[in-house]
């Protein structure tokens, strides 16, 4: 294989967004940091991997099957943030091809996550690694489609926010703690924020699909307010794990820093803005927003741990 075809593979897994999955990893190694002072480079980065891979091979694979569903194929807004990689489309890779990448991927990540499994004997983790594997898989695989039933968001918030910031979490500390379930909903808010900023110049060729995505259901305006709440309702999260736990407060306050960018984001979160062609200020911010947002929630934690 020419290195040209590979790297045509490695870009269609989209691996500029994989900072979303990075990321609760991230959080979840830090916040174990902060709680045990422990931390295991080993484990750490095979859990990085491995959901790496297996957010890759979901992006892959959503492709795949929003081109059977129709879905690309019909989109007339695509941006850089929303719409699929588009490869199918423009003829750089063939459907078959885009399914085989899909299942590498996924076969890698759970490779990896078997490897996790037996170094941990945990049940816990075997469990968050199926729910992982599977749940970004029938995302928009038929016949489960969760991505087309009106909750993908949350499936979303769950596997790119909750599960991997405690499993990291656990990985660390081998412990339940009730403390990082907060941070965890936060990076989830997070994530929920980027999937609902980008189903807005999607939408028109979603309903075509019926794929029904929160815009879709409820319309653009109630979206707008949903994406309004949901942003004011991280700091909200964010606020009360402060006055609960000591361990918050550098990751809250680090976290608090971040408001202009959240405001920012707001304001061009309009629906005049959103419903217009070849716009995408909100996109590109939402996105922002979710990395400083969780790097700041990270660097908080290891500054606690730092300072005692």
């Amino acid at each position: 294989m020419k290195l040209s075809q590979i790297g045509i593979l490695f870009s269609a897994t989209r691996p500029k967004f994989l900072i979303a999955s990075a990321a609760p990893v991230l959080v979840g190694t830090a916040a174990g940091y902060a709680v045990a002072d422990t931390f295991s480079p080993l484990l750490f980065t095979l859990a990085l991997l491995a959901i790496m891979c297996l957010h890759s091979g979901s992006n892959v694979a959503n492709d795949y099957f929003d081109h059977i569903s129709r879905n690309d194929w019909v989109n007339k807004n695509p941006t850089p943030f929303s719409g699929g990689r588009r490869y199918i489309q423009q003829g750089i890779l063939s459907a078959r091809a885009t399914l085989l990448l899909a299942l590498f991927c996924l076969t890698v990540g759970a490779t990896i996550g078997v490897v996790i499994v037996v170094l941990t004997q945990s049940v816990f983790i075997l469990a968050l690694g199926l729910i992982g594997l599977l749940g970004g898989f029938f995302y928009t695989a038929t016949p489960v489609k969760l991505g087309y039933r009106c909750f993908g968001e949350l499936v979303i918030t769950l596997l790119f926010g909750l599960f991997p910031v405690y499993g990291s979490y656990y990985l660390q500390t081998k412990t339940y703690d009730t403390v990082v379930l907060l941070p965890g909903i936060a990076v989830g808010i997070l994530i929920f924020l980027v999937i609902l900023v980008n189903e807005f110049p999607d939408a028109a060729a979603d309903a075509q699909v019926n794929k029904k995505t929160l815009v879709v259901c409820f319309g653009v305006p109630v979206a707008v307010w949903i994406y309004r709440i949901a942003m004011v309702g991280s700091f909200v999260v964010v606020a009360v794990a402060m006055l609960l736990d000591s361990l918050m407060f550098f990751a809250g306050l680090f976290y608090f820093l971040t408001l202009p960018v959240a405001a920012l984001a707001i304001k061009s979160a309009n629906k005049k803005d959103l419903a217009r062609p070849g716009q995408y200020r909100a996109s590109r911010l939402t996105v922002l927003f979710h990395a400083i947002g969780t790097l700041a929630l990270a660097v908080g934690f290891i500054v606690k741990q730092t300072l005692g």
